[in-house]
């Protein structure tokens, strides 16, 4: 009787980043603020690459979708607080949970896929120049995305399933400001042995072989390097990395980074760590992008002047 009382739970609470009335209002601000600057500058970014030819490549074909991907990333989470603060409520459907915990990890995932497929896109960039547009063609990028999709949906979607056959108290609250996989594991009622075996295999696909991936082409174009003979090839060749290792240093090191604190720090302290990785990666990746590369800042300056002759 008590086990069925806790499959009829209809909501659950988050706790957030703060109860003090007082701070509601400069949280709002500041996450719609980073909500927006997020938005505009990962669509700035799709509209350069899209408009312009010179961009129609491989490196640029993953970026717009990193960017996509990005906006969805932090679409997910940051909205339900936005309402959440302005109508000074805790409450998040059962429903709703979980289908936040389904896209949230799968637009993680992605991000971590992404940036290991454009590792793989610069490997062959500077390793096998020759062979470059023969090894990067159309139809395997097409195909390395679509694989990625693939593996995330079936990993998300058995996570979902699997917290689906958890059951809750009536009033649980989140110690999050967002329905995250390993909060909901720690206030469920039932045994949660089978869902953390596999949130450690989902960690390890998601995580440490998109990580090791990275790592094996990074060693590969660095070994390469090492064989050049001109420091100026040596130096041209890195730079076109300059980029992409600032994305995964930023995703990575502010991911690892909560990981590593989450058992240490109070929950309270994992949900303000974690902002960094919800929120302030997806808004700083299109600006390393823009700011480091000469190719998008180029294409975003022509997207401006189009949009100024048009005005």
């Amino acid at each position: 009787m008590e086990a069925g009382n806790h499959t009829r739970v209809s909501e659950f609470f988050l706790q957030g980043l703060s109860d003090d009335p007082e701070l509601q209002p400069l949280l709002f601000g500041l996450f719609l603020f980073m909500y927006l600057v997020t938005m505009l500058g990962n669509l700035l970014i799709i509209l350069a690459i899209l408009s312009d030819s010179h961009l129609h490549i491989p490196m640029y074909f993953f970026l717009s979708n990193l960017s996509s991907v990005d906006i969805c990333f932090i679409s997910t989470t940051v909205p339900k607080m936005l309402v959440n603060i302005q109508t000074h409520s805790k409450d998040i459907s059962y429903t709703g949970c979980l289908i936040q915990v389904y896209f949230f990890m799968i637009f993680a995932g992605m991000d971590g896929f992404l940036l290991t497929v454009m590792a793989y896109d610069r490997f062959v960039a500077i390793c096998h120049p020759l062979r470059y547009t023969i090894i990067m063609n159309p139809w395997l990028c097409g195909l390395l995305v679509l694989m990625c999709w693939f593996i995330i949906f079936w990993v998300s979607l058995i996570n979902v399933l699997l917290v689906r056959q958890l059951t809750f108290c009536p009033g649980t609250e989140i110690p999050h400001f967002f329905c995250e996989v390993v909060q909901i594991l720690k206030v469920a009622c039932s045994d949660t042995l089978i869902n953390n075996i596999f949130l450690y295999v989902s960690t390890v696909i998601l995580g440490v072989f998109p990580l090791s991936g990275i790592f094996f082409s990074y060693s590969l174009i660095v070994s390469s390097l090492m064989k050049m003979s001109s420091a100026a090839g040596k130096y041209k060749a890195f730079s076109t990395c300059g980029s992409h290792l600032s994305v995964v240093s930023l995703y990575y090191g502010t991911s690892l980074g909560l990981y590593f604190s989450l058992s240490v720090t109070h929950s309270s302290q994992s949900s303000i760590g974690s902002v960094m990785y919800t929120v302030v990666t997806p808004m700083l990746n299109p600006f390393i992008y823009s700011l480091r590369n000469k190719d998008v800042k180029g294409a975003l300056a022509r997207l401006h002047s189009r949009g100024t002759l048009c005005m």
